[in-house]
């Protein structure tokens, strides 16, 4: 069913114009490697936090977000807003060790700490990750398009891949980034006009406390809830919530793009502020809906009929071009990010050495191209899976991704002791059993009750590799190169500041922490 009419299109026109002279006057300037990739280290705070901001958000976030809020009330604000915890450790702890060694990749700052091997092993451990990332926000992004234009579902992977990788293959990071932070502002302006007129449908703030079960209103639910108990949401998401805040290439890069460590963690500490937005224009119109249509069949559907119910049509075009917005967003980030870690640790490492700043460019290009692709067939594999919504979909495959690199990264940065061998043996062994529990989860092989909760087992996943990084560096020697990786004062230092000039940055992160603990309280 096409729910749009000549204004919708002439609305959502406007904006992909808009948006594509936005890329072509960012593309207008000569790209070097680094304007590419890093956008030439020139990005400042508010386009760093609006970019990740951006980034984070896709249709997926949008849609079934929306639709676990609509079945399940205030729970799925836990994976927005214990966020924060993770973000503070990127700025503060993490950052500091990327921006002092002046690495572009995630796998250059493995090599720092812990050898070529390791680097090795997770250059393609990242490249296939966001491989698999891209082609499930684009199948999820394809799906709602088709749905609200009636457009074959193929065609719709086809023309929003070419869309989104034409705006990487002509401005790099700095095209994104820019891009990522006008979208950011429409997803903003468009979903919080939608919860207004929600909240006036229903009554106000009252009468939607009223007409919903009171635990739609708790964070945490009981441990008894066959759905989300509390314990899977304490124990497993600080594992994807690592490995996508501190060490994901797609989101870390935009970081990096900073102009100094302050900006980029000022921009950090900015995209935080703004996760604590996302409940309310994201998530609470899946609450207005199980309000105003407590009998909707599918949760999925909350959001769209929120919108198609309650907006007048040009406004429903705005709303469809910020659900473009956040899909062109995270794919472009992801096809940068992707292209990046190719060229620099997997090209020039295992092909071509002595690869030019010019020579990088165009390999970035090609293999955008070529990641294009990919993340097209596996969107295209993906409408296979059949049983789970699109939440359940894209973060139990993260959450089954996440734990070997969050054990490395983690123990990497915390601990001085973890050795080389550690790391590549964790890296190259870890993900042979994620992949393969992931692989019956998503299948249902032998059966969805054989398995707990997709959070609980990224939890076990990462305890049993955390103990085996654990015991191999007990029983292995720290290669000698490792003995002279920076503490983190130092790493401050090699970035130009001092743990004490931040304090500014601190007393952000003690404001936001004040404020996250108040909600915390008030909806539990």
């Amino acid at each position: 069913m096409n729910y749009l009419t000549p204004l919708d299109y002439t609305v959502i026109a406007l904006y992909i114009l808009a948006l594509a002279g936005l890329g072509i006057w960012v593309s207008r300037k000569k790209e070097a490697q680094q304007d590419l990739f890093l956008a030439g280290r020139s990005l400042g705070w508010k386009t760093i936090g609006l970019s990740i901001f951006g980034t984070n958000i896709s249709p997926m976030a949008m849609i079934s977000n929306c639709g676990l809020a609509f079945a399940y009330g205030m729970v799925a604000s836990n994976f927005e807003w214990l966020a924060w915890v993770f973000i503070l450790l990127l700025a503060m702890f993490f950052l500091p060790y990327y921006a002092g060694l002046r690495i572009t990749t995630m796998p250059e700052f493995i090599r720092h700490r812990f050898g070529e091997r390791s680097r090795n092993v997770l250059s393609w451990i990242i490249f296939i990750q966001i491989s698999i990332g891209a082609g499930s926000v684009l199948f999820a992004g394809s799906l709602l398009v088709s749905q609200i234009t009636g457009w074959p579902i193929t065609g719709c992977i086809v023309l929003v891949a070419l869309l989104a990788v034409s705006f990487t293959v002509m401005g790099g990071l700095k095209a994104v980034a820019l891009t990522d932070s006008f979208q950011s502002l429409l997803m903003i302006g468009a979903c919080g006009i939608l919860t207004v007129v929600g909240f006036r449908e229903v009554g106000g703030w009252g009468a939607l406390w009223s007409q919903v079960p009171a635990s739609h209103w708790h964070l945490f639910r009981p441990a008894s809830d066959a759905s989300y108990p509390w314990y899977a949401i304490v124990l497993g998401y600080p594992v994807m919530g690592v490995w996508y805040w501190c060490a994901n290439q797609t989101i870390v890069q935009n970081a990096l793009g900073g102009k100094n460590l302050r900006e980029g963690q000022r921009g950090v500490l900015f995209a935080s502020y703004l996760k604590v937005l996302i409940p309310v224009i994201f998530l609470l119109p899946g609450i207005l809906c199980a309000a105003l249509h407590p009998d909707l069949k599918h949760p999925d559907e909350a959001f769209m009929t929120m919108v198609v119910n309650y907006l007048p049509h040009g406004l429903i075009g705005l709303v469809i071009s910020a659900l473009v917005a956040a899909l062109i967003s995270t794919i472009t980030s992801m096809f940068n990010s992707g292209s990046t870690v190719f060229t620099l640790d997997i090209y020039k490492k295992h092909v071509n050495p002595d690869l030019s700043p010019e020579q990088s460019v165009r390999v970035g290009r090609w293999s955008m191209g070529g990641l294009c692709a990919l993340a097209m067939l596996i969107a295209f594999g993906q409408s296979a899976i059949v049983g789970l919504s699109l939440f359940e979909i894209v973060n139990s495959i993260f959450s089954f991704l996440a734990p070997s690199l969050t054990v490395v990264f983690l123990t990497g940065v915390f601990w001085k002791r973890a050795t080389g061998q550690a790391a590549f043996y964790t890296l190259a062994l870890g993900n042979i059993p994620s992949l393969l529990i992931g692989l019956g989860y998503l299948s249902h092989y032998p059966s969805r009750a054989f398995y707990p909760h997709f959070l609980l087992i990224s939890f076990f996943l990462f305890i049993a590799l955390l103990l085996f990084m654990i015991v191999v560096s007990l029983l292995t020697a720290p290669a000698p190169e490792e003995a002279g990786f920076p503490t983190l004062p130092q790493a401050y230092q090699r970035a130009g500041y001092t743990p004490s000039e931040s304090k500014d940055v601190w007393l952000g992160w003690a404001l936001l922490a004040l404020v996250m603990i108040s909600l915390y309280v008030y909806f539990n």
